[in-house]
């Protein structure tokens, strides 16, 4: 048994990033500013976006993105239950609707099939994820959307850097959402960013972000700038830091190198786990690069004598670090009271819930680390088989 704890989620910070914030904050630019444009700049290249707008999370991303496309009072968007809160959430701001479809029992991801079905003359936009960082197939999705004249908004939260068919997540489609909170692939502490390759989303995306003025802060009051400005519309208060943004930069320059790590880390999970009939190794498509935020690993309880949360105890009590992603939105009392839902109104969502556990994958992780999770979760399953 190890002798200290492993965490469930670290992200990897090294001198580059105290670097980079230093030199942020030497400058005198402390909120937006130039670091920002220099990481939109860098993460467009990275992903081959035409358009970037930082904000201060995923959720805002989100948020602005809906805005950008029209979303209003009334309106229905279509999503997955299996999220986190901020996926649907943001819906709810508009008083709009989040219109829930099923996942696919192998990925997690919205199902394209039954979109179809779910379409209303009130629908306004689909919401997909990329659970995990698996992409969503997004051909299917798309070729729904088309047909009916919808725009697509990724949830990219676990994406980057992930692939689908040779493309960036983030590249093509609508509107493009990811987030840089702590634990995500690359980390700001709280930040996110919009990608798309529309001109006119882009730029109502840019305004918003900032109380709806024409020239945002940095333009203002840089020599290039002046104290002239105007409010267009009713905006908010979303704008990512320079401190942030340089974090970001020294991220994203490590965005290979923590990639092929958890990717390497996944494949010794999934190695070591794909053989045991107690367990079920995560979903991986040929045509995709997974960017592997997550190992999502499942247990066969039926064939266990014990349960999910016995089995994250267990876990815990030899020193390891789990979680759960996640308890879909229709279980939630929120949800549940305002919709009238039941667990069975998304049989696929409910029953993967219930026995999926996400096992400890970032670069920081030894291999020894690694060896230390295979070796328990082994363990627990020899001593509680059926």
């Amino acid at each position: 048994m190890r002798a200290t704890f492993l965490p469930y989620a670290l992200p990897d910070i090294d001198e580059t990033d105290l670097d980079g914030v230093r030199e942020a904050l030497e400058s005198g630019w402390i909120t937006t500013g130039p670091k920002v444009r220099q990481f939109e700049a860098a993460f467009a290249a990275a992903v081959g976006a035409r358009y970037t707008i930082a904000v201060n999370s995923c959720t805002a991303a989100m948020h602005l993105s809906l805005e950008a496309v029209g979303v209003q009072r009334g309106d229905e968007v279509i999503t997955t239950p299996y999220t986190f809160a901020a996926t649907a959430e943001v819906v709810r701001y508009f008083d709009a609707r989040p219109i829930f479809v099923d996942i696919e029992p192998h990925s997690f991801n919205l199902d394209p099939a039954l979109i179809e079905q779910a379409v209303t003359e009130r629908t306004r936009a689909i919401l997909p994820v990329h659970v995990a960082g698996l992409p969503a197939d997004l051909e299917r999705i798309f070729s729904v959307a088309r047909r009916h004249g919808l725009p697509v908004i990724d949830d990219a939260a676990h994406a980057f850097p992930a692939r689908s068919q040779g493309q960036m997540i983030g590249s093509s489609g609508d509107l493009t959402c990811f987030s840089f909170y702590a634990t995500k692939p690359i980390a700001t502490g709280e930040g996110g960013m919009i990608c798309t390759n529309n001109d006119r989303w882009a730029e109502r995306c840019q305004v918003m972000s900032l109380h709806g003025i024409s020239h945002d802060a940095w333009k203002r009051y840089s020599a290039e700038g002046s104290w002239y400005y105007e409010i267009v519309a009713p905006g908010y208060k979303y704008n990512l830091t320079d401190i942030a943004a340089a974090m970001g930069l020294a991220q994203l320059a490590k965005t290979e190198r923590m990639w092929q790590r958890r990717a390497q880390i996944a494949a010794r999970y999934t190695e070591a786990f794909g053989g045991v009939a107690e367990l079920q190794v995560p979903h991986n498509r040929a045509d995709c690069q997974h960017a592997w935020h997550l190992y999502m690993l499942r247990l066969n309880l039926a064939r266990l004598r014990i349960s999910r949360a016995q089995f994250i105890e267990e876990m815990k009590r030899r020193n390891i670090g789990c979680s759960v992603h996640f308890i879909p939105l229709h279980l939630h009392p929120y949800y549940r009271e305002t919709y009238g839902y039941q667990p069975e109104d998304f049989p696929v969502s409910y029953r993967e819930y219930q026995r999926e556990v996400s096992l400890p994958i970032y670069s920081k992780m030894r291999d020894e680390d690694v060896q230390d999770v295979i070796d328990a979760v082994l363990e627990i399953v020899a001593l509680n088989q059926r």
